[in-house]
């Protein structure tokens, strides 16, 4: 029997060799160079010049690509609309556009150089800085996300690419600019902070399904065999420990090196844009089920026994070298109980992106290895130890259940993106209780597997593990009848992506147009709310009903989007004000759905071909507030299509956005 993963590091090895080689450390750091100049063209007028030396084979992407593909390039002006004003876009020398098989989209970017260039008009003529965010993603075979802080010294006609944070914010003298420069956050520090978070929560997970590794028949047993032979073998106890703990080191090496590899093969970011794909989500799915069916005993996932023979024959030269391919060893033998997990967390860091599968191996291998060294340290421990047993295949099964629910979840992505309504929240909602009740009836002994033992009677640790899944089971019993759910948010598909998204029991509701019908041309969106998804359509109602336009810039795969809709919007503060005070205007701009060929056309803006619905709605974000980021919001006045106040993106704080929602419809009714 062979089991885990580390060895197919040898075959991501040839693959990464494959992939021209590039190792994380090696080759260009800094793909891309920035130079900043100024240019004036009269006594308010000036132009503010960008240049980029981008090395060979890189691309830098443009602000104008597909929003669907890889992340565009992002300028945030400081103090713009206070100190100065914008003039238009800025503009972008000539770009490279080439339709990407893996993302469907248009892909527009530059190779070699780029320039962009914006002009501005100062209402401040005592104005000598202009600051500038420049985030951008530079991509070959891997993508890097980059943040630049550029300053304009308009005084002395020279532009400087800053170091860090700390130094562009103390650039110049201490003007209002530089006071003002602590209070602004822009979106994409924000999505970046949630993006560790993520990080942090996914190294907890990995560090938890570890820890059942540990506990699986594959693993469990090697621990008093392996610290035995370290002791007894050794030349005297300081040496045992010391080789105990190498050896521990490096399984978390073996397993850090694979997380390693394959965000190199796939690139940081490419994963995330990846894991939004119809087919790798269905790839996903069937290797989940996979995984899942070999826990609960119909199959072995194996390695060939000639890659552990050959790792054996390497451990026994002894010495460091040896150690490390004792626990290459390890990690081969124990395939077939922590390659399903191993897989499972690669593919759940492939939703993250960026560092994600190595923090997931990072915390997957400390959970094995701190095992090792400790008992090694405290070989008196391992009296403490549990016997092997009938137990650990309990283990495996748990698991199995585990990764059965998480494949729906990569299937329902699928489902969303191609609005298929196959597995709709009502349908997924019902497997998870199905594969919940399954659980609690294997906990409580009242089913079986072929591999298990007899269950003479039930340990206090299977009883309350049995009591939580069987309560957890019920709390989803009331979100077939519309339960909000908001302990498992972001997991099955939204409210509105239902068979009764009123509710069963109910016709219509959320809504409060007076005869509770909905307008022509709207839909039901999260919360039952009157949603428009064409944005003349919801300016013709927002006028008839003087009310004003909340316009959300969103997306069915944009995950920062969903949070809002669910942590945010759902709050009764905000939704009051989402149902009562505003005409929700929410434009995709990932929709894959055809125009018409009469209202094809190309972007004035851009130059790309406006194809699909998504692709209208994100030339039109570009076109009328120049930015091109999911979820951001507009509150506007309907008759005029004026700003009320100043758009926001990803806001999490509910405080925060009820403000924000309240300075603009306040705006509206004065």
């Amino acid at each position: 029997m062979i089991k885990h993963i580390t060895y197919l590091i040898a075959f991501f090895s040839v693959l990464a060799i494959q992939a021209q080689g590039f190792v994380p450390g090696s080759g260009t750091q800094n793909p891309a160079t920035w130079e900043a100049k100024v240019k004036q063209q009269d006594a308010t007028h000036y132009q503010l010049i960008l240049e980029a030396q981008i090395e060979p084979e890189w691309h830098i992407y443009s602000q104008f690509t597909d929003p669907a593909g890889p992340i565009p390039l992002a300028l945030e002006f400081l103090k713009a609309g206070e100190d100065f004003t914008l003039d238009g876009p800025a503009k972008e020398s000539e770009t490279e556009v080439v339709y990407s098989d893996i993302f469907e989209v248009d892909e527009t970017f530059w190779s070699d150089t780029a320039t962009i260039t914006q002009d501005i008009t100062l209402k401040n003529e005592n104005t000598k800085l202009v600051k500038l965010i420049l985030t951008y993603q530079v991509c070959k075979e891997v993508c890097i996300n980059e943040e630049k802080y550029i300053v304009f010294d308009l005084e002395n006609k020279k532009g400087t690419v800053v170091a860090d944070f700390n130094a562009f914010e103390s650039f110049g003298t201490a003007s209002e600019v530089e006071k003002e420069v602590d209070k602004i956050e822009p979106v994409e520090k924000v999505v970046k902070q949630e993006e560790q978070k993520d990080l942090w929560t996914l190294f907890f997970v990995a560090f938890a399904s570890g820890f059942l590794a540990l506990l699986t028949p594959c693993v469990f047993p090697m621990i008093p065999m392996t610290v035995s032979f370290f002791t007894k073998q050794s030349k005297n106890l300081a040496v045992g420990r010391r080789n105990a703990i190498l050896y521990g080191i490096f399984i978390v090496v073996i397993y850090v090196l694979l997380g390693t590899i394959v965000t190199a093969i796939f690139g940081a970011d490419a994963l995330n844009a990846l894991s939004t794909n119809v087919w790798f989500n269905l790839i996903f799915f069937a290797l989940l089920v996979v995984f899942a069916i070999s826990f609960f005993g119909a199959f072995e996932i194996m390695l060939p026994n000639s890659w552990a023979n050959a790792v054996d024959r390497k451990a026994d030269r002894g010495g460091i070298i040896g150690i490390f391919f004792m626990a290459l060893a390890l990690a081969i033998v124990s395939f077939s109980c922590t390659g399903p997990i191993v897989g499972t967390l690669l593919v759940q860091a492939a939703a993250e992106g960026g560092l994600a599968p190595i923090i997931g191996m990072l915390g997957f291998s400390l959970a094995i290895a701190i095992p090792f060294a400790l008992f090694a340290l405290f070989p008196g421990l391992l009296n403490s130890l549990p016997k092997s047993g009938g137990w650990l295949n309990s283990v495996k099964v748990v698991l199995g259940f585990l990764e059965l629910a998480l494949a729906f979840k990569f299937l329902s992505n699928a489902d969303l993106v191609l609005q298929a309504h196959i597995l709709e929240r009502e349908v997924f909602l019902a497997i998870w209780i199905a594969l919940g009740i399954g659980l609690s009836l294997y906990l409580f002994g009242k089913l079986t597997t072929a591999h298990d033992s007899p269950l003479p009677h039930i340990s206090t640790g299977r009883l309350l593990l049995g009591l939580f899944t069987l309560t957890f089971t019920i709390y989803l019993v009331p979100g077939l009848w519309g339960a909000p759910l908001k302990l498992i948010s972001g997991f099955p598909p939204p409210m509105n992506y239902s068979e009764s998204p009123y509710g069963v029991g109910y016709t219509k509701g959320g809504s409060a147009l007076p005869d509770g019908e909905l307008p022509e041309e709207a839909e039901l969106g999260p919360y039952q709310l009157v949603t428009f998804t064409n944005y003349e359509a919801g300016l013709a109602f927002a006028k008839a009903e003087n009310k004003p336009v909340l316009l959300d810039f969103t997306g069915k795969a944009c995950v920062n989007c969903r949070k809002m809709e669910e942590r945010v919007w759902g709050e009764p503060q905000i939704l009051g004000k989402l149902q009562q005070d505003v005409v929700l205007i929410s434009l995709f701009v990932d929709l894959k759905e055809k125009l018409p060929e009469d209202e094809q056309y190309v972007s004035e803006t851009t130059g790309k071909r406006i194809q699909t619905v998504g692709n209208k709605w994100s030339d039109f974000q570009i076109r009328k507030y120049q930015i091109n980021a999911q979820p951001y919001y507009v509150l506007l006045d309907p008759k005029t299509e004026t700003e009320l106040n100043k758009p926001v993106g990803y806001t999490p704080d509910v405080d925060e956005f009820e403000a924000w929602l309240e300075e603009g419809i306040g705006a509206y009714t004065n």
